[in-house]
């Protein structure tokens, strides 16, 4: 079940990481601080190797398993390119308070995305036998994740915090996570060599006691999460190590190089 929760986790990332890359791509023009914007640079290349990673790797995977996942992705591509896009006829203020409410929203998905990628540094899939190739890729991401987990939040705080943005933000951020995971769930289920729960009381149950195994993040620690990021004193410097993902990171990298 935790495979199927990862898997459907992934399912946004690639339209949503391209949609990342956009909106990062049109602050840069807003940023006079050259410090932020070379990170922002790194953000951007980042995020777009990671989408064309995960879609290639989640394409296999599922055309492997059967599901048919051409609705979904259209959905997806459809709420990230049309509904959260910047119309083009729009003042220089307008505009300019559309890419803010854009940047907090992605700060607020970076916020679950870091907590994710801390539970993938940190989970026991090996213990239950997973695919290594597959662990490494996920791992890689998470550790990514983690590494950068400061740079939407640095950026969106460089054009005004409150915590009404904040609010506002996560209350976008957390129902469409959730929405998504859920009916990507559903989604594989479907899958002709699925043998996971079908029912939803069903999945949650499958899903908490693969969190008591530390297969699947602890959707406590999510929840806390929500009430985290819209408080005061809110940094992401508090979720995961940057240590952790560094020394992985470098690990892969010497592992490539040598291979």
């Amino acid at each position: 079940m935790s495979s199927h929760f990862v898997s459907a986790f992934n399912l946004i990332l690639p339209e949503c990481e391209e949609w990342f890359v956009r909106v990062f791509s049109e602050a840069l023009g807003h940023v006079d601080d050259e410090i932020l914007r070379e990170t922002m640079r790194g953000f951007i290349g980042q995020e777009a190797q990671h989408s064309r990673v995960h879609g290639n790797v989640l394409d296999t995977f599922f055309a492997e398993n059967g599901v048919d996942t051409t609705e979904f992705t259209g959905q997806m591509r459809w709420v990230f390119r049309r509904v959260l896009r910047i119309p083009s006829r729009l003042s220089a203020r307008r505009r300019r308070k559309h890419l803010i409410s854009q940047l907090w929203l992605i700060a607020a998905i970076e916020h679950f995305t870091a907590i994710f990628g801390d539970f993938l540094l940190n989970n026991s899939w090996e213990e239950y036998g997973a695919h290594p190739g597959l662990v490494d890729i996920y791992r890689w991401h998470g550790a990514e994740e983690v590494e950068h987990r400061c740079v939407a939040h640095d950026v969106a705080t460089y054009f005004g915090d409150g915590p009404l943005r904040r609010f506002w933000a996560m209350l976008a951020a957390f129902p469409l996570i959730i929405s998504v995971v859920i009916r990507g769930v559903h989604l594989i289920n479907t899958g002709e060599n699925s043998g996971a729960p079908k029912s939803e009381i069903a999945m949650w149950r499958a899903l908490h006691a693969d969190a008591e195994l530390g297969l699947a993040p602890d959707f406590g620690r999510v929840l806390r999460s929500v009430l985290t990021f819209v408080g005061p004193g809110y940094n992401p410097q508090d979720v995961g190590s940057t240590a952790q993902a560094v020394a992985y990171l470098s690990r892969m990298h010497v592992t490539r190089v040598a291979s």
